[in-house]
């Protein structure tokens, strides 16, 4: 999941680098606010941060080395799940784009200093990107000494392949910002089998015309795209390694680190690409001889044995997983344990979304929205060290984020206003004992809040019915559109710094479909049409579209309940070098790490 101001089509976009906010005090984990979290939204838009578009100095490996870094030892990484996909076509969730870091390589990269100042770079392309005819064409030349970790060198092909099997009817999880910039919201239609059977995208739309230049036309100007191809959804799948629906479990890395024995569900061994050149990139290092994934390890045991630090927790981080709540106090009250952590604000917004074909009527969805306890479920979620409550569906890690905007009053009720709630549902006429069905995941946080959720719906007059989803499938199975539930708790951040990344792909009614984002299928034609404007507006006059558009999400349809903006908090062993808060991932930077004494 991992904001934009004003910019020209190569100057400078502003992003919310917001992550490296330093939280400071002790939790005691009981959600309330105290004054160091009440100013925490400001702090987090003072701290977004300008995002540069890197030219080919930048974009040259290797990477700056990291201060003491060692070569050698393996590091150890604690999930309490398998990755949600290891098809690059497939990645959106952060699990998985995380991950991706470490085997696959884009176009584009987002390079980040000590500061978490962050810039685009080339990746396997020599800059981030040369545009023409006033942003509509985008070229791209590929740097010499790429290739996969079967010593294939990477060519305009191999790009030309990446893009064109996104269409595919098979890639359902992954991003759709490019294919729709290229070929409208009706992409698939365009090649729905892919390059597979022979076709390709038109050269007016996609050129290649040589082995080293790849060249992006689209008909509306795209000062975005260097950005959304740094995402980990859009890295190369080469053409002649791709085995299409089988990639997922056996990808050809061109990164630093290839897979060498996966066992799904339990374990992922990663060993060093020997093809890997580092001449070749600028933000990633090879100091490790490898990853030890381990996919079946709970969120509290990663935190009692990081506490701990022995043995083999030395050289073990947690990945995506945070803290587990009730042991942040033990944490951030021992010195000798919070300075190996890492805190931080991310872009996420934790919402209650609604499937509004099941929940047609806005004063049940408003009545709902006004009886959760965001209180209660941030101190599930770790206190405030966890979240704060939501007013809205942006972050406050996006500029122009307004923090006294709350139309539902979470801040003047943050336990819910439950006569609020019933005086809705009686004027709506729904029967007390009406049954919901609350979808939720397995990880402890998913649990914990379901039983408050479910609580809480109970004291207004439903009958709810909990429905518990796998963690790696839990996004699949609610973006399937004819599913079978009539709430589920989603977050949602930016996918770079634009409040286009998360109005667009969330709440765009052309954008329903299995595998899609827009969880609640709002289709709104008001909304539908003011993002039309907005993708074609200017920045300063796009922001105030955007709120526009927000206000009326918010306020008018409600197809998603704001509960709280999220943090993160997340540890790693004694042994292990390197560590620190990403802005633009919002984890631990996996780029970095090495091994202390290996």
């Amino acid at each position: 999941m991992k904001p934009l101001r004003s910019r020209s089509v190569r100057a400078i976009v502003v992003a919310a680098a917001a992550g490296s906010l330093a939280l400071t005090g002790c939790s005691n984990n009981d959600g309330g606010t105290t004054k160091d979290e009440s100013k925490s939204k400001s702090d987090a838009a003072a701290q977004s941060k300008p995002v540069a578009y890197g030219d080919a100095a930048a974009s040259t490996g290797p990477a700056a080395e990291v201060p003491g870094a060692k070569p050698g030892g393996t590091i150890n990484v604690y999930m309490q799940s398998d990755l949600s996909h290891m098809d690059p076509g497939q990645i959106y969730v952060s699990d998985a784009g995380q991950f991706s870091n470490l085997i696959h390589r884009g176009l584009t990269n987002f390079q980040e200093d000590d500061k978490g100042n962050l810039t685009v770079v080339g990746d396997i392309a020599t800059d981030s990107g040369k545009s023409s005819e006033g942003g509509k064409v985008w070229t791209y030349t590929l740097k010499d000494g790429v290739k996969d970790q079967n010593g294939n060198a990477i060519t305009s092909a191999d790009v030309r392949h990446t893009i064109e099997r996104m269409y595919s009817k098979f890639i359902s999880d992954g991003p759709s910002y490019v294919q729709s910039w290229l070929s409208g919201k009706d992409y698939r239609k365009v090649l729905p089998d892919g390059p597979y059977k022979g076709k390709k995208l038109p050269d007016t739309v996609l050129a290649t015309p040589d082995a080293k230049t790849v060249v992006f036309k689209f008909k509306q100007p795209q000062a975005d795209l260097p950005q959304a191809l740094a995402m980990a959804g859009y890295s190369i799948v080469p053409k002649k390694a791709d085995t299409k629906e089988k990639y997922d479990k056996a990808p050809v890395a061109l990164g630093p680190y290839k897979i060498a024995d996966y066992k799904p569900g339990k374990t992922i061994k990663l060993v060093k690409n020997t093809n890997w050149d580092p001449k070749t990139d600028a933000v990633r290092h090879q100091y490790v001889d490898g990853y030890d994934f381990s996919l079946t390890i709970d969120q509290g045991s990663q935190t009692k044995r990081l506490i701990a630090d022995q043995g083999e927790a030395k050289n073990a981080i947690q990945f995506t997983d945070s803290v587990e709540p009730t042991m942040i106090k033990d944490v951030v009250t021992d010195a000798s344990v919070n300075k190996r952590s890492v805190k931080g604000y991310q872009p996420y917004v934790w919402q209650m979304t609604f499937n509004l074909d099941k929940m047609k009527d806005k004063r049940v969805r408003d009545a709902i929205t006004h009886a959760l306890p965001a209180k209660q479920m941030i101190a599930a979620d770790g206190g405030k060290y966890g979240g704060e409550a939501a007013g809205g569906l942006m972050a406050p890690t996006l500029p122009g984020f307004d923090g006294t905007y709350d139309p539902f009053e979470k801040l003047k009720f943050p336990n819910g206003n439950v006569k609020k709630a019933k005086e809705l549902l009686e004027e709506a006429g729904v029967a007390k004992g009406t049954k919901l069905t609350y979808a939720h995941s397995n990880t402890p946080r998913g649990q914990k809040q379901a039983v408050i959720i479910k609580k809480k719906l109970e004291e207004i007059g439903f009958d709810v019915q909990s429905k518990e989803i796998d963690r790696a499938t839990f996004y699949t199975q609610i973006g399937v559109v004819k599913n079978d539930f009539d709430l589920y708790m989603t977050g949602w951040g930016q996918d770079w710094p634009s409040p286009s990344t998360v109005i667009t792909p969330v709440y765009d009614g052309n954008l329903i479909y299995d595998g899609a984002s827009n969880y609640s299928h709002i289709n709104d034609e008001q909304v539908n049409k003011g993002i039309e404007e907005a993708l074609t507006m200017e920045p300063e006059a796009a922001a105030k579209k955007w709120q526009e558009i927000h206000k009326r999400i918010v306020e008018e349809i409600n197809p998603a309940a704001p509960v709280y903006y999220s943090k993160q908090i997340q540890l790693s062993g004694s042994n292990v070098g390197g560590v620190k808060y990403s802005t633009e991932s919002s984890y631990i930077d996996i780029n970095d790490l090495y091994l202390k004494k290996p």
